[in-house]
């Protein structure tokens, strides 16, 4: 079995911790680096529930999005629930490892994952990496439909092949609009807009869309807008992830275990959709949308 030292190594060279954002808190949080590592489990998030799951089934190393502890802290006491996701782990000898911004602008990375799960052709990224002289690193994807949908067919695919939230999938535009290109962004993307609108697009998916960043988007251009749920976006991410492990596992003659957790830990719990007495075409998109199924989990609706 590798030490952690050596998954841990592994693990940097697909998402080296230097790519990361400034103000971004990736690496190892906990861990031995000389103890061995058999199962490996993948997660959006580092909270208590995946924690308690990571013990269930014998982890010995977590790798989340996520990072626990991204503005710092001054106590790791267990009276505090982070605190308390820290004592755990080490109480049950597993390491924290955190690939974030450094895995969102990877070659393969979240977005990469995301338009996976959509089943749309990567061309670029939205926002290339100037470093990557390959012109393939960066944040968000440009992407291509194999056959033209209108937008509410397209939501109806993302509130599909997406992993089941309260949220759903909301929409912005005219649900006959003919789409064609789309950018994605697993995770916060209103920061993008200016990105999608150069790109020329007729959608832009992604989550945490807030009011006035749509509302100026719609007014300026013609752009559809999906908003995804934040955890939905990149959950797909923690499948493709796995499959990098155990690829580097097979090469090396490792022998893990790699997990994906299916634990659903967006925070919503719950959606009441609005009546009106006058609903309109894209109220009821958005309602069927949130309530499609999914296969991606087996969550139930």
């Amino acid at each position: 079995m590798p030490r952690l030292s050596e998954v841990i190594t592994a693990l940097d060279a697909l998402w080296p911790p230097e790519r990361a954002e400034q103000w971004d808190a990736v690496g190892t949080v906990c861990g031995d680096p000389e103890a061995e590592v058999s199962r490996v489990l993948f997660a959006v998030d580092p909270v208590q529930e995946i924690v308690d799951e990571a013990v269930r089934i014998g982890a010995d190393l977590l790798v989340t999005h996520h990072p626990l502890y991204l503005r710092g802290t001054t106590t790791v006491a267990a009276s505090t629930f982070k605190g308390r996701v820290v004592h755990d782990l080490i109480k049950n000898d597993i390491a924290l490892h955190v690939a974030h911004t450094n895995a969102d602008t990877a070659d393969p990375g979240v977005s990469d994952a995301l338009a996976g799960a959509l089943d749309v052709r990567v061309v670029r990224p939205l926002v290339p990496d100037p470093t990557d002289d390959r012109g393939r690193r960066g944040l968000g994807r440009i992407c291509e439909l194999e056959h033209p949908l209108t937008l509410a067919e397209f939501a109806e695919r993302a509130a599909e092949r997406l992993p089941a939230t309260a949220q759903g999938v909301r929409v912005a535009g005219d649900p006959g609009q003919t789409i064609r290109t789309v950018a994605v962004s697993g995770g916060s993307g209103d920061s993008l807009f200016d990105a999608v609108r150069a790109a020329g697009v007729d959608a832009f998916l992604t989550a945490d869309l807030r009011h006035h960043p749509v509302s100026e988007a719609r007014a300026q251009a013609s752009l559809a807008l999906l908003d995804a749920a934040h955890w939905a976006t990149e959950w797909p991410w923690c499948e493709l992830a796995a499959a990098q492990l155990d690829e580097i596992s097979d090469r090396h003659g490792w022998g893990l275990r790699v997990h994906v957790s299916k634990t659903v830990t967006d925070p919503w719990t719950a959606h009441a959709v609005s009546s009106s007495a006058h609903p309109s075409a894209a109220a009821t998109l958005a309602a069927s949308a949130s309530s499609a199924p999914t296969d991606s989990l087996g969550a139930p609706n």
